[in-house]
């Protein structure tokens, strides 16, 4: 009954404050695109090489960007309220059908990445502060420098040359074998095998994160009056570890991972295209060379609610993890 009434009071303080963000969110990100040079007629018509200032007049009446800004805003937000996120002339199709074809694609990807940032950063980390000062803290805090220094795009590049290019392990393009008709067992271990390399050049920079985190809250935990009572009643020192200090180090660092899901979702632009990965990051930037505000404002919104969704999840672990948080 305790938890089920954290979880209602959490959905309760989530759905009031979720519906002014969004909106703040459409207002601001749909005003800021309207700053960029150009929109998608100039950049249709700059790729036909031959459209007059009429073609141009008539491609911008076509998409009502030729109306005034306040207009176009309120015209978006009647479309949205009826769940309709527009039409994407650079594509020539709906953007919702357009972002739903690559969204699960990202979200495979997003999830796989920070599952293995918190997996191996927690591991790290909980070595790390067990062995505080001795050779493994020294030599796993040498590797997670490492991870923090290196960008993403460069831990993707060196993977490639390695796992793809000397060893041929794994493959370095796409998210499937092209014209392998797969089924069953063999199609999931072929999307897997495409799976490993992009997740790990999104993961290194969060695993490093995580680590360090991790050691610095176990090591702060362990100083705590519960952690010496629980010594003295002669715990085994893994119990005391796991149930004790690492339970309580859990919470900052889901914490900051519920605030990396945007970064993570930046970071995907340059993963995806890297990889040749079909996800919404390799949209975003199509979108962007091609001025398609209408696709750039549909990823924007639905990236927010994914963000604002896995904030909700973060808020109920934090509720199981620490009683006392639900109870606030």
């Amino acid at each position: 009954m305790r938890m089920g009434r954290r979880i209602a009071a959490t959905l309760k303080r989530t759905a009031v404050h979720a519906g002014p963000t969004v909106l703040g969110i459409i207002v601001l990100d749909f005003l800021f695109l309207q700053l960029m040079p150009g929109n998608a007629a100039d950049v249709m018509a700059t790729e036909a090489g031959s459209a007059t200032e009429e073609t141009v007049a008539a491609l911008r009446h076509q998409f009502g960007i030729d109306q005034p800004v306040l207009t176009q805003l309120l015209n978006f937000l009647g479309h949205l309220a009826h769940l309709d996120l527009g039409f994407s002339p650079r594509f020539n199709t709906s953007v919702a059908d357009l972002i739903m074809a690559r969204l699960p694609n990202t979200l495979l990807l997003m999830v796989t990445a920070l599952a293995l940032a918190l997996v191996l950063g927690i591991v790290f980390g909980a070595v790390m502060a067990a062995w505080a000062g001795r050779w493994p803290d020294r030599v796993l805090s040498v590797i997670v420098l490492l991870f923090y220094s290196m960008p993403g795009f460069w831990v993707g590049l060196m993977a490639v040359v390695l796992f793809s290019v000397k060893l041929g392990w794994l493959p370095s393009d796409g998210n499937e074998t092209i014209g392998a008709d797969l089924t069953g067992f063999a199609m999931v271990s072929d999307r897997l095998a495409h799976l490993v390399l992009p997740a790990l050049a999104l993961a290194s920079f969060f695993v490093a994160v995580y680590a360090r985190l991790t050691r610095a809250a176990m090591l702060e935990v362990q100083r705590q009056d519960f952690m010496r009572t629980a010594k003295a009643k002669g715990l085994h020192p893994l119990l005391i570890q796991l149930r004790h200090a690492l339970r309580n180090a859990l919470v900052p660092v889901t914490t900051v991972a519920g605030m990396h899901l945007g970064n993570l979702l930046g970071g995907a632009v340059v993963v995806e295209t890297l990889f040749g990965w079909p996800g919404m990051g390799r949209l975003t930037l199509e979108a962007v060379l091609g001025r398609d505000y209408a696709v750039l404002l549909g990823v924007l919104l639905l990236s927010s609610f994914v963000v604002i969704v896995a904030n909700v999840l973060i808020d109920l672990l934090h509720a199981w993890l620490d009683p006392r948080i639900g109870s606030a």
